[in-house]
């Protein structure tokens, strides 16, 4: 039986994951808000108050899918492991999937920091061959220039870093 790989992402992926799902619904209810807004008063349209009420619904079950329940099973999920002539990741939530990246087909390796990584000292390693680009989200800083290194070594790119 083939096993999974062993490393995981850093545990804070869940924390930022959970703040970026917590923007999102927010966004859409102040979206939501000045429709309603937009309706009452521009529009005179008068909004029945079950359509309030299921639009509070629908953003209470987003809140609890985008800020718990579904950043817990990605991190759950979210696995990689390099080896020697092969990086291999595994994630998904419904649909887990396996990718085998062969070492000789990676053209470079990057790190990225958005806003929400670098507040939370994370950072991503992406692994670009010709076929696409791959991600490894939400590792440490060190980790993640660590990583780098070791691919690009691996990998036979270390001088383009």
């Amino acid at each position: 039986m083939v096993r999974d790989p062993r490393e995981r992402i850093h545990p804070k992926a869940l924390t930022v994951w959970r703040l970026s799902g917590a923007i999102a619904v927010a966004a859409l209810a102040v979206l939501l808000a000045a429709a309603a807004f937009v309706a009452e008063h521009v529009l005179f349209y008068q909004v029945p108050l079950y359509l309030y009420l299921s639009v509070l619904f629908l953003l209470i079950v987003l809140g609890v899918l985008f800020i718990f329940a579904l950043p817990s099973i990605r991190w759950r999920r979210w696995r990689y492991e390099v080896r020697e002539k092969e990086i291999e990741i595994q994630h998904g939530i419904w649909i887990i999937k396996r990718t085998l990246i062969p070492m000789a087909r990676v053209q470079h390796v990057d790190t990225r920091q958005g806003p929400l990584l670098r507040a939370f000292g994370l950072a991503s390693v992406d692994i670009s061959t010709a076929a696409g680009a791959h991600e490894i989200p939400a590792l440490g800083l060190d980790a993640a220039d660590e990583l780098r290194n070791r691919i690009a070594e691996l990998a036979g790119v270390a001088d383009d870093i």
